[in-house]
């Protein structure tokens, strides 16, 4: 897509709105999750839209595509434009942008090798079970995106931003006799992986996990006769999940 011709596309299809903006965005995911020592999933993602709004008076239109060409805004426009309907307003300011740094532009996903987060999460499932012997299962995913995304204005001003995101997540299943129970625990942020390989801090997660599946294990039933979770947790330091 030209960028010129992109411009005046948005410009030509938001004459007369209140407000509007043309916004799109590139995508890419994945997701890896072990289930009881072995890989149990593993997926990778890759996707592209747009979506072009119009607001006039109290009509809103909207119209979005996986498809990104002019042809498909061109056709996006013919939709948004519908709300018009004879309509002519003065488009409002944009929003004002602070230019600050917020997080990290890298893209997590092809920082890290695919066999050290197959190894990160085979470490958090062996680390629950040297903890305590009455752990049965062990579940833990690892995830990463990283998004692009621009937002085009009529007046032609661009607004831009990167975003990536990644997570870990982990479950514990503990049990004594007939009884089992569980825990979970799990943390994020607009980072790259190597804040989650480093044991300090996936550590924490497996730790905070089994102390919520060994508080709700040690539960005893209350006067109403179900188990109370609540009461023991606040002895052992912390609310149950």
């Amino acid at each position: 897509m030209g960028p010129a011709r992109v411009e005046a596309l948005v410009a030509e299809s938001l004459a007369g709105m209140d407000d509007g903006e043309l916004y799109l965005e590139y995508s890419q995911s994945e997701s890896l999750a072990l289930d009881d020592g072995r890989i149990k999933s593993a997926s990778f993602d890759t996707s592209q839209g747009f979506g072009l709004r119009a607001v006039a008076d109290e009509a809103a239109g909207y119209a979005h595509a996986s498809e990104l060409s002019e042809a498909a805004i061109r056709r996006a426009a013919a939709t948004v434009r519908a709300v018009a309907s004879g309509y002519s307003g003065v488009m409002a300011a944009g929003p004002v942008g602070t230019n600050r740094s917020l997080y990290t532009e890298d893209n997590p996903l092809g920082l890290v090798d695919l066999a050290v987060k197959t190894r990160l999460l085979a470490e958090i499932d062996a680390y629950a079970r040297s903890r305590d012997a009455r752990v049965r299962q062990v579940m833990a995913s690892l995830s990463g995106v990283w998004q692009a995304v621009q937002i085009i204005r009529s007046d032609g001003r661009r607004v831009a931003d990167i975003r990536p995101l990644v997570r870990l997540n982990v479950a514990i299943v503990v049990g004594e006799d007939d009884r089992m129970e569980t825990g979970s625990a799990g943390a994020g942020g607009r980072v790259a992986y190597e804040r989650y390989l480093d044991p300090q801090h996936w550590k924490t997660q497996v730790d905070e996990a089994l102390r919520q599946a060994l508080v709700n294990l040690g539960a005893v039933p209350g006067a109403g006769g179900r188990d109370d979770r609540r009461s023991r947790a606040r002895v052992a330091g912390g609310d149950a999940a």
